[in-house]
């Protein structure tokens, strides 16, 4: 499954304090089964003296094969111990979906 793979890679490439991989393509106009979005929350000191840009770019170079498949998009929310602390471990729900697309 790609979640088990998005996972382990982030495991690997970050060893993070914190990781949640939640697969939310059921929340988008996709056929049943598709695993296309994910939302990522990740905690990791690698993270330190980094701009969220530099973080995002840091996932999408470990993730490149699988948003070159099928994973269509990710919401990712990265943290440092600290700001994760700070947040007192919550993360913003995902916006619903607007619908856009249509099941092919």
């Amino acid at each position: 499954m790609i979640r088990e793979q998005i996972e382990e890679k982030l495991r690997t490439a970050f060893t993070p304090v914190h990781l949640e991989v939640h697969d939310e393509s059921y929340r988008h106009n996709v056929p049943a089964g598709a695993e296309s979005h994910f939302k990522i929350v990740i905690v990791s000191d690698s993270f330190l003296n980094q701009r969220f840009l530099m973080r995002h770019r840091a996932i999408y170079g470990v993730l490149a094969d699988e948003l070159a498949g099928s994973v269509h998009a990710l919401a990712l929310h990265t943290y440092t111990e600290k700001e994760w602390a700070g947040l007192q471990d919550t993360v913003p729900a995902s916006p619903n979906c607007r619908g856009a697309g249509t099941l092919a």
